[in-house]
């Protein structure tokens, strides 16, 4: 933690979490916007059913890519700086992307909004553990994860009406747009919160020397299993919404807004009872808990597909108490990545991000196509990453039960 932190942000500690917040949804809102524009973008720009899930793949590709840098130069050059530069590559590559005349073009600059844009999610998390305590770093990451589900539930909404009044070259000027006042707000506002004691001289020798430090420590790979992989359990639906919400539950694209807005009230209401455990609850039992909500309500949703005809009556739902249970458990997690190594956090926090990210590039590129058609599929898919990282916990545990209390 930084000794200044006081001196540093003398506002409420909920600002600087919005602060925070909004850079970390950045990544999520790229992609959620521009999916109900898929359609449109596939027939200005000729492009298969395949070449349009490529757009999607070279972001998240990516953006994992680039997270094992993000963190260690901020590790070396200070947080402020490499957000800067992060948000003003991004608000570049939304340029090119409004601009392109090809789908090849397209993927190009999705892929560069990809490389610039984790810088936002990568470095706020390494801020939360410089300017705070760990109870209060739970609380602050806790904000941020109820202020970072607004995103997926405007996105839909404002890419869906963009592309369809104005086109989905809006959608992207809009992030451009989106860029630029980012870039604006936090030139003014956020500020350099790495002591300059604590900074790490940036060198290939010491870069490959840290990331072998952590890639070498069993307990950071399972932790960062445990935190990113269940995601994709929730994302997995989010990148198959146009087939399942569409083709499988027959809605409308004017209507696929209820299926975020359940989504996103599940992490909100996850988040906000996490930060309210925060110092009350032991970390291992919390995060045990969202496990056992995700276990169950996985188990609920193959259960119901197996004697049910989907239906919206019944087939979000699981999804939005899913989304609750990881919420409840992953600030938790994500704090104990951090901490296992404190001099290295902003690494840490890359290679947490690349697990995370690798999983959902996976998932965008080769096990969506496979089972977006079928809603038994999907939810068999769905608790098969949640008992990925249920395992992966369970495993730490047993090896290491000191970790997290």
């Amino acid at each position: 933690m930084n000794p200044d932190a006081a001196r540093l942000w003398k506002g409420p500690r909920w600002t600087l979490a919005v602060l925070l917040a909004v850079l970390g949804m950045l990544g999520p809102f790229s992609i959620d916007t521009y999916i109900p524009a898929f359609s449109a973008i596939s027939q200005s720009l000729q492009a298969t059913p395949v070449q349009m899930q490529q757009t999607l793949s070279a972001y998240l590709f990516g953006f994992a890519f680039m997270n094992l840098f993000h963190g260690a130069l901020s590790d070396s050059f200070g947080r402020r700086p490499v957000i800067l530069w992060g948000l003003a590559l991004f608000t570049l590559a939304s340029v090119g992307c409004a601009l392109s005349q090809s789908v090849g073009q397209l993927i190009f600059f999705r892929a560069l909004q990809g490389l610039s844009c984790g810088a936002g999610v990568v470095v706020s998390r390494a801020v939360v553990r410089d300017m705070f305590a760990p109870s209060e770093a739970q609380k602050v990451m806790s904000q941020i994860t109820i202020f970072f589900g607004v995103a997926p539930a405007l996105a839909p909404v404002v890419g869906g009406v963009l592309s369809e009044y104005l086109g989905w070259n809006a959608v992207f000027w809009f992030l451009v747009g989106v860029g630029v006042v980012l870039w604006t707000i936090n030139l003014r506002l956020l500020p350099e919160t790495l002591h300059l004691q604590d900074r790490q001289p940036f060198q290939v020798r010491h870069l490959m020397s840290g990331y072998g430090q952590l890639l070498s420590d069993p307990r950071f790979l399972l932790l960062a299993l445990a935190s990113g992989v269940p995601f994709n359990g929730l994302f997995l639906y989010v990148l198959s919404a146009p087939a399942f919400l569409g083709d499988i539950l027959h809605l409308r694209p004017t209507q696929f807004f209820w299926f975020f807005i359940l989504s996103i009230a599940g992490i909100m209401t996850g988040s906000w009872l996490s930060g309210r455990m925060a110092g009350q609850v032991r970390p291992k039992n919390q995060i045990l808990q969202g496990f056992r909500i995700m276990l169950g309500v996985s188990a609920v949703n193959i259960a119901a597909n197996w004697w049910l005809a989907p239906s919206p009556w019944w087939s979000l739902w699981p999804i939005a108490v899913f989304a609750f249970g990881w919420a409840l458990m992953v600030p938790v997690v994500t704090l104990l990545v951090l901490d296992l190594h404190p001099e290295r956090r902003g690494m840490a926090s890359s290679l947490q991000a690349v697990v995370g990210s690798t999983a959902n590039g996976i998932v965008a590129g080769a096990v969506a196509p496979l089972v977006m058609h079928s809603a038994m599929g999907l939810a068999l898919m769905s608790s098969a990453f949640m008992v990925v990282g249920l395992v992966s916990w369970l495993w730490l545990r047993r090896r290491w039960p000191a970790i997290g209390g």
